[in-house]
């Protein structure tokens, strides 16, 4: 069969169309490839580079992927961390990362760093955190490129040299992260990445832990994490507990309360509740230790908070109770995971001061019976040979 004649290109008896096409196929394709060698001729070699996300543990888990895009890109650069130092015991433990700065939450913590910043002679600086404070920092390290959101609070674009658009509002966190790693020549390829680089000591912590609270290598359990920073994000008390209570009845096995040493009230509260005392372990754990822990559990049932961040970046199910924020923008994320919200007009409403008729509405219609449901469905999927 002849091949059909293109618009714009003779053909006949002769080869002179045919000639004409292939040498324009062959021009447009050494034309693409020049294209590329220049792009990859001209992409910067970056040595030095420094991440400012300070915190909070949910963001700091939703950066890795950019992360790791990055040290993907530059895998001969050193990268360093700026964060909190009440979050470093967790940067510690991402791959991919050279160095973590912690800092002081104070002022005066941060300022005390902008001359050992730099002395490290920074070649990029990149900005997720989006604010005056750490925009600042950024550009006091005296690194020629200091890149950022364009729509940054705080007059935090003023400080870049780079200015990466967010082309929308509801976009995950993670992905609008990984638009500054594209800006910076660090393509995503595939499914974004969170790799952890749990120590076996982690581990072996963890074990024992557990172990001494009556939870055997193998036995399912579930976690749950019933505080949050907001008030407006706490599912109640009397829900927690009795899905709790429904959970060892059921034979689900034992339920771990998970948290900080300032979540022990909350989880106080859920406990006095419930028929049958949980295990509690809220505030026997740093923060580096709760990848590993959080690995052992079977599902984690929890407020929108960090540890659901990395339940989801360790693969472990989550079931979250949202209400007054976007899961779109901050659910975890990921496949396997469950959001439950009750529906009403003004979620999200992203406050953390409930102004509706009835108090926490939107966390209130969520009921145990439901929460029960997900987590069956969780279990069910989890016995499914792969």
């Amino acid at each position: 069969m002849r091949p059909r004649a293109r618009k714009g290109v003779t053909s006949g008896k002769g080869e002179k169309g045919k000639s004409r096409e292939i040498r324009g196929s062959c021009a447009s394709r050494l034309s693409r490839t020049s294209r590329q060698s220049r792009a990859a001729y001209m992409m910067p070699d970056y040595r030095h580079i420094l991440l400012i996300k300070p915190s909070s543990l949910g963001d700091i888990v939703h950066a890795m992927p950019t992360c790791a895009a990055i040290r993907r890109a530059y895998p001969k650069a050193r990268l360093t961390w700026l964060v909190k130092q009440q979050w470093a015991g967790l940067v510690e433990r991402i791959d991919g990362v050279d160095r973590v700065w912690p800092v002081k939450s104070t002022l005066k913590g941060w300022l005390s760093q902008v001359s050992p910043l730099r002395a490290e002679r920074f070649d990029l600086v990149v900005d997720l955190q989006g604010l005056f404070r750490s925009a600042a920092i950024g550009s006091l390290s005296g690194s020629p490129l200091l890149v950022g959101f364009a729509n940054g609070r705080e007059g935090s674009p003023w400080f870049y040299s780079k200015r990466v658009p967010v082309p929308q509002s509801e976009m995950h966190a993670v992905d609008r992260y990984l638009l500054v790693a594209k800006a910076v020549g660090a393509m995503e390829s595939g499914a974004p990445e969170f790799r952890f680089r749990i120590p076996q000591t982690d581990y072996e912590e963890v074990d024992r832990l557990l172990s001494q609270a009556g939870v055997t290598p193998g036995m399912s359990w579930a976690a749950m994490n019933v505080s949050a920073r907001w008030p407006t994000k706490r599912w109640p008390a009397a829900s927690f507990a009795e899905t709790a209570d429904r959970l060892r009845q059921e034979g689900y096995g034992a339920v771990v309360m998970i948290g900080g040493p300032d979540e022990r009230a909350d989880v106080a509260a859920v406990s006095g509740m419930m028929k049958t005392p949980p295990i509690d372990l809220a505030g026997a754990t740093t923060v580096g230790l709760l990848p590993a822990l959080l690995s052992r559990a079977s599902v984690l049932i929890t407020n929108d908070s960090g540890p659901m961040h990395v339940a989801a970046a360790m693969g472990i199910p989550v079931v979250a109770l949202f209400g007054p924020t976007s899961a779109v923008r901050t659910g975890p994320y990921g496949v396997g995971h469950d959001v439950l919200t009750g529906k009403v007009p003004c979620s999200p409403c992203f406050s953390r001061t409930c102004h509706n008729t009835v108090p926490l509405e939107c966390l209130k219609l969520v009921s145990p019976q439901q929460v029960l449901a997900a987590v069956r469905a969780q279990r069910s999927l989890r016995a499914v040979p792969r």
